[in-house]
């Protein structure tokens, strides 16, 4: 494929990177993404195997090499190893990811890397037991661990994503360093981002990545270069930690100008941005099951992208809650 066949917006960004959400169930009830459980907002079912498969074989058509699975909480189906295996299977996706909460990590985690995952991203807002407990409303963290252990075994390129919360925040550091110096795992930061449903949450709890960064840099982390198909993160490295640190700061200035990635919710509808005010219903063409048709009505639509996703002015479009689409 020829650079210039790559999707690219108006805006001369091109896209590498496709994260597919496969359910928008979650067993988790985090505090700042779904305090009250999971609750139905629609009727639809979700893309079964075959019509994921022909979302993937439309976005490898325009140029994609990384598709992400995600949620919700992915491993709630059953059928997720066959959704693993169609993607790694898709001519031209380089990389299959998985985006979990670790709660059945443990019994899952050898049958998803026989079905072909490369790499796998976790949720761990805190590695203090009772403090994780809190957050998500499950005493689970050894067990999410003891997975990431056998992740690493297997191979699989693992990073855990803790969202960062104000109170706390430069105990909870400290662990995760602790931590990083003999496991060899990518941890992110991730600002906490304000939806529809945890607007006084964000207002008291967020903070600002870039505050994280410079303490990063003065203790002699050091950037590394981003490859195309990377997600949002900036990962530094430091010579004395067998792990690396990522921040994903999306209230930062410029922030959009490397978005490199396109979703497709649950039930088949194209979200230009996490923040898009409605997402474009491809499922009429995904049912048809041809690639083709499909690839190019993604390319028709990619010219509605915004330059940016505009939290910073307090928008946050029909997204009330992460699980929605995949974050």
């Amino acid at each position: 494929m020829k650079q210039n066949d790559i999707l690219q917006d108006g805006h001369g960004r091109r896209f590498y990177y496709l994260r597919l959400s496969v359910t928008d169930v979650c067993n988790f009830r985090c505090d700042y993404c779904l305090p009250h459980g999971y609750q139905a907002r629609h009727q639809q079912p979700d893309l079964s195997v075959a019509e994921a498969s022909t979302v993937m074989r439309a976005f490898a058509q325009l140029g994609t090499r990384k598709v992400r699975l995600s949620g919700g909480e992915p491993s709630l189906r059953k059928d997720l190893p066959e959704l693993i295996h169609s993607a790694k299977t898709t001519p031209g996706i380089k990389r299959v990811a998985v985006t979990s909460n670790g709660y059945k990590l443990p019994a899952v985690i050898d049958r998803w890397h026989h079905n072909g995952l490369d790499q796998l991203n976790i949720s761990i807002d805190s590695l203090d037991r009772k403090e994780f407990a809190h957050i998500t409303g499950h005493d689970c963290l050894p067990k999410i661990l003891t997975g990431i252990d056998r992740a690493l075994e297997l191979g699989i390129a693992t990073k855990v994503n803790a969202v960062l919360l104000n109170d706390g925040a430069h105990t909870r550091l400290h662990q995760f360093l602790a931590w990083l110096k003999t496991t060899p795992v990518t941890l992110r930061f991730i600002e906490l981002m304000q939806t529809g449903d945890n607007r006084d949450y964000f207002a008291s709890n967020h903070l600002r990545g870039t505050d994280i960064e410079q303490q990063l840099i003065e203790t002699g982390w050091q950037l590394l270069p981003r490859p195309l198909d990377a997600g949002p993160a900036r990962e530094y490295v430091h010579p004395d930690y067998a792990g690396r640190i990522g921040l994903i700061t999306p209230y930062s200035k410029d922030f959009c100008n490397t978005c490199n990635r396109l979703r497709v919710s649950a039930q088949g509808k194209l979200h230009l941005c996490l923040f898009s005010d409605t997402g474009l219903d491809l499922r009429e063409t995904i049912r048809t099951g041809d690639a083709d048709a499909l690839a190019e009505k993604v390319r028709a639509l990619i010219g509605n992208k915004e330059v940016s996703h505009y939290l910073q002015q307090g928008n946050t479009g029909a997204t009330q809650n992460l699980s929605i689409i995949g974050g």
